[in-house]
């Protein structure tokens, strides 16, 4: 069986990894793109690299004819989404890979993003998008929120050890380095070439990074009690990329045996062997995510490190392996592909 859906901002990075990825994807064929300044051209203006695709030209999001269409994705900037989804066919699955549904208190998102929520009643709907945790609620869901990409690294190293018992809560640091790819395709000064390369910068200093709200709701939702970490994002000069480093209280056997067995069955996320750690250049362009876990030189402390591709396993990789399952396909559908290397 064939299914049709929509891109709904088909011209950002996001966009243009969805079209790459279901371009290959058996089941699933792309019957309409939407774009905002980019509407009008073709994709093959837009990325020269997909050109040998035959695909429909962007068009904007009132020429799109609905009928016929079994599934949305929306990659969207935070706040416009929510006001597109808000308005389209009830009888539409979508999956959004902004931040308007990701955190289920109101309060939340307005403390988090600044502004109150415009859909308010789609919040309590809307299922948290990490495929591995959140599996049967995705399938017979209309409405997936896809996480932010340092969300996802960091869950996949923590979630399950918090989950267990086995580390400190109280005791939890999470250090990030994330590709530039992650800020978007919207030109800012700040990720010039000559302003971004040749070294790399801390950045959200402190408590203001937008998904510490989801790794509050979601550590104290399988802790069930308050969990808060320590997080601190950097930028660094590459394209794709995060590599999430976790310093933890608890014995690194103990973590080490919890992350193999949360995993074990899990076909997109791999636990090295004891003492190896992942590298950003074996997951780039896949829907891997790598896990490492290596002893500190203190005993009762150990490093966990995590390693996707932000653009895949972070965003719309995830989003194609939520919408299989909302589709009833194989979960692995048009996501098999090796990562790129060198």
């Amino acid at each position: 069986m064939s299914y049709s859906i929509a891109i709904l901002g088909a011209s950002g990075y996001t966009g243009a990894e969805l079209i790459r990825l279901i371009a290959r994807h058996p089941s699933i064929e792309i019957k309409a793109l939407g774009a905002f300044s980019k509407a009008g051209q073709t994709v093959a203006q837009v990325y020269p690299h997909l050109r040998h695709l035959d695909l429909p030209a962007m068009v904007p999001f009132d020429q799109i004819d609905w009928s016929g269409i079994d599934l949305c994705f929306c990659a969207l900037p935070h706040k416009t989404s929510q006001e597109v989804i808000r308005d389209l066919p009830k009888s539409l699955k979508i999956v959004d890979l902004s931040a308007d549904f990701r955190l289920r208190d109101p309060e939340a998102y307005q403390k988090w993003y600044g502004n109150p929520h415009s859909a308010v009643e789609m919040q309590g709907e809307a299922v948290y998008g990490l495929t591995e945790f959140y599996r049967d609620e995705i399938a017979g869901a209309r409405l997936v929120a896809g996480t932010g990409c340092n969300a996802a690294t960091g869950q996949f190293a923590l979630r399950p050890l918090i989950a267990a018992g086995v580390i400190d809560l109280d005791e939890i640091i999470l250090d990030l380095k994330a590709a530039v790819s992650g800020a978007g395709r919207a030109l800012k000064e700040n990720l010039l070439h000559a302003e971004l390369s040749e070294g790399y910068h801390a950045y959200a200093l402190g408590s203001t990074h937008r998904h510490l709200g989801e790794f509050d709701q979601e550590f104290s939702k399988v802790a069930g009690r308050d969990v808060h970490i320590q997080f601190q994002p950097h930028l660094i000069p590459a394209n794709r990329g995060i590599l999430g480093t976790a310093y933890v209280r608890g014995d690194a056997q103990a973590v080490h045996d919890t992350l193999a067995a949360a995993y074990d069955d899990e076909v997109f996320v791999e636990v090295l062997p004891m003492g190896e750690a992942p590298s950003t250049r074996h997951i780039r362009g896949s829907n891997f995510c790598h896990i490492g876990v290596v002893p500190d030189r203190r005993p009762g402390r150990a490093i966990v490190i995590a390693a996707l591709d932000n653009l895949t396993k972070g965003s719309s990789g995830q989003a194609l392996q939520n919408a299989n399952l909302m589709l009833d396909i194989s979960e692995t559908e048009g996501l098999m592909m090796a990562p790129l290397f060198p």
